[in-house]
């Protein structure tokens, strides 16, 4: 079994991703497959190139980081992304957790942190560099907002993949009600999709021992 990990770059400025390509090829044990400029490109051609890891943009023409985050891993979910940004607002990171990275790491990072990254994420860990870390830290005197009980068990019915209709049978509860609930857990947890709350309950625990394969 090969030790070398495959990694791929997507960013739309040449300079930054030819950057990015040095440094990783000054080690061996890391292969860069390519450089994508955008996330439409990456989720084309991330399936036969296979790579271990992307190092993964946000804002990029056509296709942006966090669509293409979440199409790549609906197809290999055990590729682990990065996201390598400029952006180190709160929203953005969440949002880009959300959506399944396993990594964030701002562009003026010291360059063996990208390394550190991907030997982070490649042993199984979530990798964020200090200064996401830091925003993500709630301010002082502010609390994130915990779900319901009853939000906790629509959360359970939606990753399991039931419709907002299927859900209202299964509890005995309106559609309208389903539909506000869902709301207010995707608000909860800066979630934006359906496929990012069925991983979120997978990482949390709520799924585990109900028999459900995905």
């Amino acid at each position: 079994m090969s030790t070398t990990v495959r990694v791929l770059i997507v960013d739309d400025h040449p300079m930054v991703a030819e950057g990015i390509q040095s440094i990783l090829e000054s080690y061996d044990d890391i292969e860069v497959l390519a450089c994508l400029k955008d996330g439409a490109e990456a989720v084309e051609q991330a399936p036969a190139l296979a790579p271990d890891v992307i190092l993964m943009d946000l804002n990029m023409p056509r296709l942006g980081g966090l669509s293409a985050t979440e199409m790549i891993l609906e197809r290999q979910p055990e590729t682990r992304i990065v996201i390598l940004t400029m952006h180190d607002s709160p929203e953005y990171i969440s949002t880009a957790l959300s959506h399944g990275a396993l990594g964030y790491i701002l562009k003026d990072v010291p360059t063996e942190e990208i390394k550190q990254a991907i030997d982070t994420v490649m042993s199984g860990e979530r990798y964020l560099c200090t200064g996401a870390q830091g925003s993500l830290e709630p301010k002082d005197g502010e609390t994130r907002e915990a779900l319901t009980g009853r939000e906790q068990t629509i959360l359970l019915e939606l990753a399991q993949g039931k419709s907002n209709k299927e859900v209202a049978l299964a509890l005995d509860i309106s559609v309208r009600t389903v539909e506000t609930h869902r709301k207010n857990i995707k608000r909860k947890l800066g979630i934006s999709s359906t496929a990012g709350l069925t991983r979120y309950a997978l990482e949390h625990g709520v799924l585990q021992g109900t028999g459900h394969e995905f």
